[in-house]
């Protein structure tokens, strides 16, 4: 006879959540990161853009990622079309599907009780929903991660080699998502499989170095086939400066991370050193607020000539010192993005802390009740103690990758999430029976852990009084110190503990939940998205429509402020385009171009509020529509609409009109893609005839700027606009002014 399978319904009821926190308000999303919309755009016009990922629809040049996460998103725009949530859509649902895949992995050994508050904690953890929210491709690396990590539990659990080379191949997928992030995992599932698998040792060892041949191949699989084409049949590799995914995989979405090399220029231009002393001698203009920063990977991460984060510099132009904590008024100011100065309690300074931290002081506690229950009156380690190892595993170097690393976003501690989600369930239900069984110190190890993690919740919410109120606070504190009071003084019996203990978690959890909701309220960044009060107002990030500058037009320009993205904003010597001509561009995992400052001091998109909508702040279009309307009836035939140095001054004409763009320098404008003889070639062909420049400081030695100058034509402004103004906004800042020049040669 076949056993129903019953419907836990607290299950629904969470997932009914995680889906109305995931998909609230994505409806009203404009093109969030534009530059990861941009290339969707451009992908959904060919299989050769589909398979290389490319940036625009004349294949010029690939975004700064592995495609596997643009390829489904791609696929759900092929389906509703190419809108701001047809590209947040996939992010979502992986959020809400990893979730599920939580409680299926904890509720085994741990219990259904610890899989639901798992599941639950993970809902409600404010980054991991403020990601879903834009299409930056966290999500479905996470939801990868889950998958892989379900996969290694049935590989133990029915002692199947297939389980395990299926759990390894989906590290590899997740490699194709966000490459070298992926495998911040695999300390756990080695240890994990050498410890928990019912096997010899020999075996063990075999199993596992099969996994790991299975890995390699997966994660550079598609880098071997893209790296072995001709180079003049494929895209470049953006972000790169050999063309060579292996390199972007190991160099800038890797070893770069760690250093923050790039935050500083860095991204593999050919001289580090010379990026640091220009960027010196441009900080005075910089601080007056010409420029912005990244938004992508950042925070000194990865470097300069990404596609979609951010370098270095801060919202408000200013190297180092940027606002953090979510945007919100408290977070004070430090480290590249934002993201607190490095050390071992990095992750409970105020910039850190309300993205993913809530809960690691009770985490803590929880490991502890969970080693003392696993081990006790055990020989040998059982399922709760392999398990508890495991989610340290993932937890602990992860931690430290982040207390350390010198170029990442806030929102990359979405990989914490799972971890810390699964130890507070855990050692929830660790911790309660602990209590109701044991005497003395384990006894106390409930209430005091409560009341730690009441006091640090506290401490994230202090920065943030004067915006939100107290009442929170009174809330969390009322809840913590009655419940852990009412432990350690009234001891009445089981039922009386668990329904407290019940109590003190639904109070632990009314920070992150508040958190959250308050993320969305005000509406997420599209481009850098952090979780709290005004995080869409991070890193200039605004509130969520159309991109504008002051006249509500002005196209970006070659060289011209726009905002980059995972790359570089000040790699001012970068290959073809000299000193000064990347030296507006700022950086973000979107690069929309919207974090670029005006006059005002507000990104290049004006403030954008995002409101209640839920909508991406900061990543709308900023498209001039009478240049555009000139430039298309004036093209000939040509390839490319017009040049500009970066992706973030191309993207928006790209979602705009779906017509190729050349971003002659990638992302940030600092790749080596060509050179003036390769462009001199392209407009003797004629595939590109038109070129927007900017006239800002320092573009009289970009050797592009000359030669366009030399050999092009100005157009005057009155030819493709109808307003004679050309102030410093429309000209792409305070830099200089954009010009339009139309070169032809015989």
């Amino acid at each position: 006879m076949i056993k129903k399978r019953k419907i836990d319904i607290f299950l629904v009821f969470i997932l009914v959540l995680s889906a109305a926190l995931n998909l609230y308000g994505i409806w009203n999303s404009d093109t969030d990161n534009a530059y990861y919309t941009a290339a969707v755009e451009s992908m959904t016009q060919s299989f050769h853009n589909f398979f290389y990922a490319s940036f625009d629809p004349a294949g010029f040049v690939t975004v700064d990622k592995p495609p596997v996460a643009l390829w489904i998103q791609t696929l759900f725009a092929l389906v509703f079309g190419v809108h701001g949530w047809s590209v947040v859509l996939p992010e979502a649902i992986a959020e809400v599907i990893s979730v599920a895949l939580l409680y299926f992995i904890v509720k085994p050994t741990f219990g259904k009780t610890a899989a639901r508050i798992s599941a639950l904690i993970m809902a409600c953890t404010p980054i991991a929903v403020a990601v879903s929210h834009t299409n930056n491709v966290d999500s479905i690396l996470t939801l990868c991660l889950m998958i892989a990590t379900w996969m290694l539990f049935k590989a133990v659990r029915k002692g199947k080699i297939g389980w395990l080379l299926g759990a390894f191949c989906m590290v590899g997928v997740g490699f194709n998502v966000k490459m070298l992030q992926a495998y911040m995992v695999l300390p756990a599932f080695l240890l994990f499989y050498m410890i928990a698998a019912k096997t010899t040792i020999r075996k063990k060892i075999v199993s596992l170095i099969t996994a790991l041949i299975v890995l390699a191949g997966v994660s550079v699989s598609w880098a071997v086939v893209v790296d072995s084409q001709p180079e003049s049949s494929r895209p470049y590799i953006g972000s790169s400066q050999t063309n060579s995914v292996l390199e972007l995989a190991f160099g800038y979405n890797g070893i770069q991370r760690l250093t923050g090399q790039n935050g500083a220029g860095g991204g593999g231009t050919p001289s580090s050193d010379q990026n640091q002393k220009n960027q010196q001698q441009e900080m005075p203009q910089q601080q007056s607020g010409d420029t912005e920063n990244n938004s992508d990977s950042t925070n000194g991460q990865m470097a300069p000539p990404s596609g979609g984060e951010m370098p270095s510099g801060g919202p408000d132009g200013q190297q180092g010192d940027v606002q953090s904590g979510g945007g919100g008024p408290g977070g004070g100011t430090s480290g590249m993005f934002g993201t607190g100065n490095p050390g071992p309690l990095r992750l409970f300074q105020s910039e850190l802390s309300g993205q993913a931290s809530w809960l690691i002081p009770f985490v803590l506690f929880g490991i502890i009740g969970l080693l003392i229950t696993g081990l006790r009156g055990q020989r040998k380690f059982n399922e709760i103690t392999t398990e508890t190892i495991f989610w340290m595993m993932w937890l602990l170097p992860v931690a430290a990758f982040f207390s350390v690393a010198g170029f990442f976003h806030h929102y990359y501690l979405i990989m914490l999430a799972a971890p810390i989600a699964a130890l507070s369930g855990a050692g929830w239900t660790a911790l309660v029976r602990l209590y109701q069984e044991e005497s003395g110190w384990k006894k106390q190890l409930l209430p005091i852990g409560i009341l730690l993690t009441t006091a640090f919740e506290l401490y994230i919410l202090s920065p943030y009084l004067s915006e939100i109120g107290i009442v929170w606070s009174i809330l969390i504190g009322a809840f913590g110190i009655v419940t852990s009071c009412l432990l350690i003084f009234f001891k009445k019996g089981k039922s009386f503990s668990y329904y407290v203990s019940l109590a003190a978690l639904l109070g632990m959890l009314i920070g992150p939940f508040y958190w959250t909701t308050a993320t969305l309220a005000d509406g997420v960044n599209g481009m850098i998205p952090q979780a709290g009060p005004k995080s869409a107002q991070s890193f200039g990030g605004g509130g969520g429509g159309k991109m504008q500058n002051n006249n509500g037009s002005g196209p970006p320009g070659f060289g011209s402020q726009d905002g980059q993205t995972d790359s570089d904003q000040n790699n001012n010597n970068g290959p073809g385009f000299g000193p000064g001509s990347n030296s507006n561009d700022s950086s973000t995992d979107t690069g929309s171009g919207q974090n670029s400052q005006n006059q005002n001091g507000e990104g290049a998109s004006g403030r954008q509020q995002g409101g209640p909508s839920g909508g991406s702040p900061g990543s709308g279009e900023s498209v001039d529509e009478e240049l555009l309307s000139y430039l298309e009836k004036n093209n000939t035939g040509e390839k490319y609409l017009f040049a500009v140095s970066s992706a973030t001054s191309a993207q928006s004409y790209i979602i705009k009109t779906g017509k190729a763009v050349m971003a002659m320098g990638g992302f940030s404008g600092s790749d080596p893609i060509l050179t003036v003889e390769k462009l001199e070639k392209l407009v003797k062909n004629g595939e590109v005839k038109y070129f927007m420049i900017s006239d800002g400081r320092g573009q009289d030695n970009s050797e592009f700027t000359n030669w366009i100058k030399e050999n092009g034509k100005e157009i005057s402004k009155n030819e493709y606009s109808s307003s004679s103004s050309d102030n410093d906004s429309q000209s792409g800042g305070p830099g200089g002014n954009q010009t339009l020049y139309k070169v032809e040669l015989d």
